[in-house]
């Protein structure tokens, strides 16, 4: 059996390529006013936005226990994987990437590895087909985690919100760029350079805001051959808008394109609005 390739629930992949990579996806914990549930399992996209719309919000997300990755990496070695590469959303944003490391430590570091995909959504998604990708071809743990590795450095993600305030409630920005973006009543545009959010631009409106997001993949995407992802929360107009435009743009360059609703932990701190763009330079 080749390396087996463990990610979580916030690569937001789609089901057919989950099954057809046999990948292993962990799911986070999310809490709405209350109500806890798995990402992807008992709680969906929908169910967060119902909350967020409403007066009284209290939302909390968390990481899978370290013992939940161990029982998956026994698991998947007992089946017979010659190795697992786990790879999870950005270090900055959660915890997971550190209770899949403490599992490895306990498993075992020599058939165990984990990445920091510095991401999430399909910035962690495409390094994670990437390395599954490398296993098919008969790769060793080394090769695989290398993959995913180089990946990692060929993606880039670019997201605009309508407002800063759910950022700033889960803690994932300052209360001063929050307040900032709300005095000046601007719409801002946020990468992930090295794994935390940072303000890229402000934009007046939101169609100002999609325009700015196609310039900014156009410009990430350079001459390369590029795979593309949009992501999206209660918001399917824009991600058809962004499609749109970025599939005129890019040209025979674009190859895979992927749309998708973002799930319940990315909504718990974005909000409803949410509109990205993930492009991943092909090697």
């Amino acid at each position: 059996m080749p390396v087996a390739v463990v990610t979580d629930s916030t690569a937001y992949l789609p089901p057919e390529l989950v099954r057809a990579h046999r990948l292993t996806v962990v799911p986070l914990t999310v809490v709405l006013n209350g109500a806890e549930g798995l990402e992807g399992v008992e709680t969906f996209p929908e169910d967060a936005t119902r909350v967020l719309s409403g007066r009284r919000v209290t939302v909390s997300t968390s990481r899978p226990a370290p013992e939940q990755f161990a029982q998956v990496y026994r698991d998947l070695l007992a089946a017979g994987a010659d190795g697992v590469v786990s790879v999870h959303l950005s270090a900055e944003l959660s915890g997971t990437v550190d209770a899949a490391r403490l599992a490895a430590t306990e498993v075992g570091d020599d058939r165990v590895t984990v990445v920091d995909s510095r991401s999430t959504g399909m910035g962690l998604g495409f390094p994670v087909l990437a390395a599954a990708a490398a296993a098919a071809q008969g790769a060793d743990l080394t090769g695989v985690r290398q993959a995913a590795l180089d990946a990692v450095d060929r993606t880039t993600i670019y997201f605009y919100v309508d407002t800063l305030e759910f950022l700033r409630r889960g803690g994932r920005i300052n209360a001063a760029e929050a307040l900032l973006g709300t005095a000046l009543s601007v719409k801002p545009i946020m990468y992930m350079p090295d794994g935390a959010i940072v303000v890229r631009d402000k934009v007046r409106t939101a169609s100002r805001g999609i325009a700015r997001l196609v310039d900014l993949a156009v410009e990430a995407a350079g001459d390369a051959q590029v795979d593309l992802a949009v992501h999206h929360l209660a918001a399917p107009q824009r991600a058809e808008q962004l499609l749109a435009a970025l599939t005129e743009r890019l040209g025979d360059r674009l190859h895979d394109t992927y749309v998708s609703e973002a799930g319940a932990v990315i909504a718990a701190h974005a909000g409803p609005g949410l509109a990205c763009v993930v492009l991943h330079r092909r090697p």
